[in-house]
């Protein structure tokens, strides 16, 4: 079944010859949807061990977004009427070089512990923030 592609028949792909630099998008925040923005940003800042930015309320918070790129990601919460109903289909990884100890720590600050996940000599722990996104804790490698 045929869907109309044609090689070199207007693809950008096929024209190799096209020296134009072309850029649709950049990186800009990770959004995590919550039932109270101010409350979720701070456990986030905890764990990050960056403030969140002034004027955070239920609604809307971010964590990086008022004082420039430092070069990290910019935070952002968002409330949302509906609660969280499936797993997250992305995530966020964050490296540690005590995965022991820093499981411990966000599990202290309000994370749960999902599981201990090991991999091709990649060991990792995925656990649930307080608004149950899922994210990893990825030992960092030797060496």
């Amino acid at each position: 079944m045929s869907n109309g592609w044609q090689p070199g028949a207007g693809n950008v792909h096929s024209q190799p010859e096209r020296k134009e630099a072309f850029m649709s998008a950049t990186e800009f925040a990770i959004t995590l949807d919550c039932a109270n923005a101010a409350e979720l940003a701070a456990f986030w800042s905890q764990v990050l061990g960056r403030p969140v930015d002034p004027g955070a309320t239920g609604e809307f918070a971010a964590i990086g977004l008022a004082g420039g790129s430092d070069g990290r990601p910019v935070w952002m919460f968002h409330k949302v009427p509906e609660t969280k109903t499936a797993k997250n289909r992305a995530h966020v990884d964050l490296i540690t070089a005590d995965l022991a100890a820093e499981v411990d720590r966000v599990v202290r600050l309000g994370a749960t512990r999902l599981e201990d996940l090991e991999e091709s000599g990649a060991r990792w722990t995925t656990l649930t923030d307080p608004a149950g996104n899922e994210f990893d804790l990825v030992a960092q490698p030797a060496g």
